[in-house]
């Protein structure tokens, strides 16, 4: 003889299945991340610790170590305003700077019209730029349009 609680979970199980055609808890699998290319200097130890950052999060990271990351900036047409060491491309969207995984993978999923985020600059408490003991910055994380035309995305 099943338990009350065991009832109330099938039930509960087959009520959300009959209504949304998904069993209950979700049954997803994770969600595969597409690829990540990043073109930094090699001698960029912050921009290899947000590699790192990426691929923690479960990012597949190609990175192309270049004499210099302006002529990439330039073809891709980041905003100089925009700017910082690394650059990398995802998806339809240009990340410049220490973004932080997190905020990526947001804009993957909510897809805004924008060319990309960025975070100018290297400012202390980003991924890349979180060394123990150092003080962390707040910082914005901007979209952008190739414009230069930008607005906060996130607070951090």
């Amino acid at each position: 003889m099943p338990t009350r609680r065991s009832f109330l979970l099938q039930t509960t199980s087959l009520v959300a299945f009959a209504t949304t055609g998904r069993l209950w808890p979700p049954l997803t699998r994770p969600k595969t991340l597409p690829l990540l290319t990043v073109y930094k200097t090699s001698s960029c130890h912050c921009c290899a610790k947000w590699v790192e950052h990426v691929r923690a999060s479960g990012f597949k990271v190609v990175v192309h170590d270049v004499d210099s990351v302006d002529p990439v900036k330039d073809r891709l047409g980041v905003p100089r305003a925009m700017r910082s060491c690394h650059t990398a491309q995802v998806a339809d969207y240009i990340v410049e700077g220490h973004v932080p995984a997190s905020d990526i993978q947001r804009v993957l999923d909510e897809h805004p019209k924008v060319m990309g985020l960025a975070v100018p600059g290297m400012p202390m408490g980003t991924p890349g730029m979180d060394d123990a003991g150092m003080t962390k910055d707040p910082y914005q994380v901007l979209a952008f349009q190739a414009s230069g035309e930008s607005k906060v995305y996130a607070k951090h």
